[in-house]
C-alpha cells in the first residue's frame, strides 16, 4: 500500500473534534436521564394487571428494541414535523429519539429487578402501612437500581457509542466532525482512527466499572 500516513494535518485541527465531543455527551447524559426515569415507569406499567395498560406499553417497548436505532433517529427528524407539526432542535430531536430508545431497553432491565425483590420486602411494607406509592419509592425503586446498575451502565455505553448515528441527520456531534475533518483534510484513516479511539477512551473506563460491580455483585451473593 503506497499511503503515507500525517496524523499532525488532525491534530492542527482537533478543535471540531472537541466541540463534535461535548454535544456527544449532551447527548448521552440527556438520553440517559430519559432513559434511566421513563424506563422505570415504563418497567411498572409493563407488570400492570389491567391490559389496557400493559399492552400498549409493551407494544411501545418492543417497537423500540426490535427496530435499526437509526430508523427510529431518522423517523424523528423526518416524520414527527411532518405528522404532528411540532419543530424542535436537532439535538433535542436526537435526545429524544436516543432516550426513548435507551428507555426501552431500560425497561426490561428494571422489570427483571423488580420482578427480583422478595415478596417477604413488599409485604413488609404493607405490614408497615405503606401506600402503594411508598412501597414503589421505598422498597421496589432502590432495590431495582441496585440490582440493574451493571445494566444500565452497559445501556449507558451503548447509547454513548449509538449516538454516532446522529450524524446521519445533520447533528454536530463527535461523528459528523470526523466525517467533516476527513472531507476537509483529505485524511480519512488517521481521522476516523482518531474518532475511533476517542470513543475508546470514554467507553473503555465505564465497561471496567461496570465489570467491577458485577464481580462485586457476585461476590456478594455468593
Amino acid at each position: 500500500m503506497n499511503y503515507s500516513f500525517d496524523f499532525a494535518s488532525v491534530f492542527r485541527n482537533l478543535g471540531p473534534l472537541w466541540d463534535g465531543l461535548l454535544v456527544t455527551i449532551q447527548l448521552t447524559i440527556a438520553a440517559n436521564a430519559i432513559g434511566l426515569t421513563l424506563g422505570f415507569a415504563l418497567a411498572l406499567l409493563v407488570m400492570s394487571r389491567w391490559s389496557v395498560v400493559r399492552l400498549p406499553v409493551m407494544l411501545f417497548v418492543e417497537f423500540f428494541r426490535c427496530t435499526p436505532a437509526i430508523i427510529q433517529i431518522v423517523w424523528f427528524f423526518y416524520c414527527v414535523p411532518m405528522l404532528f407539526n411540532v419543530f424542535l432542535g436537532s439535538v433535542t430531536m436526537g435526545i429524544l429519539a436516543l432516550g426513548l430508545n435507551l428507555a426501552a431497553f431500560n425497561a426490561e432491565a428494571y422489570r427483571a429487578s423488580i420482578q427480583a425483590v422478595p415478596r417477604e420486602q413488599l409485604d413488609a411494607g404493607v405490614a408497615l402501612g405503606l401506600t402503594p406509592l411508598q412501597r414503589i419509592l421505598y422498597i421496589v425503586l432502590p432495590a431495582a437500581v441496585r440490582n440493574s446498575i451493571p445494566v444500565l451502565l452497559t445501556n449507558g455505553i451503548g447509547t454513548f457509542q449509538q449516538s454516532a448515528l446522529v450524524a446521519i441527520v445533520a447533528v454536530q456531534d463527535l461523528m459528523y466532525q470526523g466525517k467533516t475533518l476527513a472531507t476537509q483534510t483529505y485524511r480519512p484513516i488517521e481521522t476516523f482512527t482518531i474518532v475511533a479511539l476517542v470513543y475508546f477512551a470514554v467507553s473503555f473506563p465505564v465497561s471496567q466499572i461496570v465489570g467491577y460491580l458485577e464481580r462485586r455483585r457476585e461476590a456478594l451473593a455468593s
